[in-house]
């Protein structure tokens, strides 16, 4: 144990590592702008800029989700993975409520890029399901999502997609008044949840901006509809309540006390604080701009508790400190050959500490990292139109004490890549390529014998082609075919050892080589009067897919999962639509749906873990100029079809509700949410989630919400 106490205050950045973060090579102002210069215009959900080049949501050729205004209020939670876990193809990891990370397509961790902005969350929330990602939806003023070929240009490890979290840190337009200010407030009864939020916007002269925000959380025990474990891990903590304790055991475990546990989840409650401040020109030609931010939280993880003799039973905290440096530059050059260039950074010092129940530091995370971004913005000739640049990222990690499963390791990315569109109208094409240079080094210290220690490399090249035809008015279909290539993260490569987070002893692979895979998508997009309707079908065939397996072994009285490779298979569909059933004077009745599966295989072992099954929700909503309501109901199938070691998880129906005022309408500030989600007090486990037998869902909870704009 290293018996330091962590610190809870801000932590300061060296001088150096500022400059750096001010001065290096900065991605795209992927912000949303403003429209026609209108400062208080909401962002069209049309529009998507998580692209190569913004474009119009029923042109991707992608699967693609947008999530704001009155739909992002109802769905605001602790974590982005809850946030965004009712958009079509999104479950979650769901390892307590702070914990989880979003899964796409069935594929999560290092497969999914989490984007602040357009730039990496810097943090180790893909290195294990227990780790909250240094992200915060309280301040998001939208979130996309984005499947398919174009993710791939932010990195072969967006290879599942991207979720990027749009916020005003950096400014990107100037208000109209003499200060802007915006506001959010919340409750959540199943935890006892309090959050608030606010930012500050003010022109300062000279085409300047200044900005500044806060954000507030804390939650007791979430509330759960029944019992913690399932029943047969109840039954098992029941037949082992009458044997001896083992002899290892520190002291007796109350197994009966165990299988009795239910209402709340211990260990479950968090306080999470943030702030940051940005300064941004908005000029004619171009703007730029910089921001610091602050992340600080402490959550625990629900104890996953013992139900025989000799397993460990521990209640983990983690305490999480993020500082972080963002720059942002674009210049309109307006010329023949280039109409913009776009760059964006970031950099952000991290350390997480894994909490005894003494206070104690079990185990110290540090990271160090930074993300640039160049983009050359081809002007448009004729149908023809495009985007180039490159991209750097760099890593500096280590793992100090008891579980300590990785080596202290570097990790440098290189990515060039370029992406064109040819526009004629009712059909449209696209490319894109993407070549990428990685480099990880194994770097133990000299009380780490038992990691690897050296380098190796990896070139891997990624494309796609695809078009989409116009074939009626408001209707579109569009095929792509993409060859993937994803480096092996350092995890995959260097890990050794005990990662009680997810009950395994870790052991990755040195020998690794590139993950390859060949992937096509069938996309259908209609709209007109009262209706919209889109439908995706994937299927990808990997080579060489990289994935943990149980051996069989224990190891530190956890069992051993080895990183191995095969061939595998993925598909799957997402389908949404909505259709306006009635009009009552200003009153319009709409009635919506949406279904999500994947079917994933494993060649050399059978189903892989952990993956969503067939999900369908649907939903009756009043829409009205001041007012409207929305009842829903979700269905989730039972999961039978598992991984080896793995348990099969029970379907579930949710009933949730929810009520949106606007005491002035559209055109004043204020607007209230209400909210009641699993009103029938349901026991839901999200197959996802490495918890799920110990931790359900969230049980009933009502919330209200207040936002303001000013």
């Amino acid at each position: 144990m290293i018996h330091a106490k962590p610190h809870r205050g801000v932590r300061g950045l060296t001088l150096s590592s500022a400059c750096l973060a001010i001065l290096a090579v900065p991605l795209p102002a992927l912000a949303q702008e403003a429209s026609d210069g209108k400062y208080h215009d909401k962002a069209s959900d049309e529009i998507i800029v998580t692209a190569a080049l913004p474009s119009r949501r029923e042109d991707m050729l992608s699967s693609v989700a947008v999530v704001q205004g009155p739909e992002l209020t109802q769905a605001l939670r602790a974590s982005i993975g809850e946030t965004l876990d009712r958009t079509p193809g999104v479950s979650a990891t769901s390892f307590g409520p702070t914990a989880s990370r979003p899964v796409l397509r069935g594929l999560q961790g290092e497969r999914v890029r989490l984007l602040t902005d357009g730039i990496g969350s810097i943090d180790v929330s893909n290195t294990s399901a227990d780790h909250a990602a240094a992200v915060n939806p309280l301040l998001a003023e939208r979130i996309e999502v984005l499947r398919g070929p174009q993710s791939l240009l932010y990195g072969s490890s967006a290879i599942g997609g991207v979720v990027n979290v749009i916020d005003s840190r950096i400014p990107v337009a100037v208000p109209d008044e003499p200060i802007h200010i915006g506001g959010l407030a919340s409750y959540g009864s199943a935890a006892n949840e309090r959050s608030v939020a606010g930012t500050v916007d003010v022109p300062i002269g000279g085409n300047w901006v200044a900005h500044a925000d806060g954000s507030y959380l804390k939650s007791d025990n979430m509330r759960i509809g029944g019992h913690a474990l399932t029943p047969a891990l109840r039954q098992q903590a029941l037949d082992s309540a009458g044997l001896p304790p083992d002899s290892d055991e520190a002291e007796p475990i109350d197994f009966a006390a165990n299988a009795a546990v239910k209402g709340k989840l211990p260990n479950s409650a968090s306080e999470t604080w943030a702030a940051g401040a940005g300064l941004a020109y908005i000029g004619d030609q171009g703007n730029f701009g910089v921001s610091y931010s602050h992340y600080d939280s402490l959550y625990g993880i629900p104890v996953r508790f013992a139900t025989e003799p000799g397993q460990e039973q521990e209640a983990p905290r983690l305490d999480l400190v993020q500082n972080r440096f963002d720059a942002r530059a674009e210049l309109e050059t307006g010329g023949n050959i280039l109409d913009k260039i776009s760059f964006r950074g970031g950099y952000a010092k991290y350390r997480h500490y894994e909490l005894e129940e003494d206070g104690g530091i079990g185990t110290a995370f540090y990271n160090r990292g930074f993300e640039g971004r160049l983009e050359l913005t081809q002007a448009a000739h004729g149908a023809w139109h495009g985007v180039t640049g490159a991209q750097y990222s760099q890593r500096r990690f280590n793992v100090v004490g008891d579980e300590a499963f990785l080596p202290r390791n570097q990790s440098d990315e290189l990515g060039l890549f370029t992406f064109q569109q040819l526009d004629y109208g009712a059909l449209k094409l696209e490319g894109g390529l993407r070549y990428e240079r990685s480099v990880h080094e194994g770097k133990p210290t000299a009380d780490q014998p038992q990691f690897f220690a050296g380098k190796r490399s990896f070139d891997t090249l990624s494309g796609s082609l695809g078009g989409s035809y116009a074939f009626a008015q408001g209707w579109r279909f569009g095929l792509n075919l993409s060859r993937t290539s994803r480096a092996p993260a350092a995890e995959e490569l260097f890990a050794n050892g005990p990662h009680a987070g997810t009950e395994a002893y870790e052991i990755g692979d040195p020998g690794l080589s590139p993950e390859r895979s060949w992937g096509v998508e069938a996309i259908l997009r209609g709209s007109g009067e009262g209706y919209s309707f889109e439908a995706s079908a994937y299927h990808s065939w990997f080579t060489g897919f990289i994935y943990q397996t149980r051996n069989g072994e224990y190891e530190d009285g956890l069992p051993v999962y080895e990183t191995n490779q095969s061939d595998a298979r993925y598909y799957g569909f997402e389908v949404q639509g909505s259709l306006t059933l009635a009009h009552f004077g200003e009153t319009t009745l709409v009635v919506d749906a949406l279904a999500d599966y994947v079917h994933a295989t494993i060649k050399s072992e059978g189903p892989a873990p952990r993956i969503p099954p067939l999900r369908m929700l649907g939903g009756l909503a009043l829409k009205a100029k001041s007012i409207d309501g929305r009842l829903e109901v979700e269905r989730v199938t039972g999961q039978d079809r598992v991984a080896q070691f793995e348990t099969s998880t029970p379907g579930f129906t949710l009933v949730n509700a929810e009520l949106n005022w606007r005491p002035w309408g559209d055109e004043r500030p204020l607007s209230f949410a209400l909210s009641a989600n699993n009103i029938f007090d349901v026991v839901a486990r999200r197959h996802a989630s490495f918890l799920k037998d110990y931790a359900p869902l969230t049980g009933r909870d009502i919330r209200i919400t207040a936002r303001v704009s000013l």
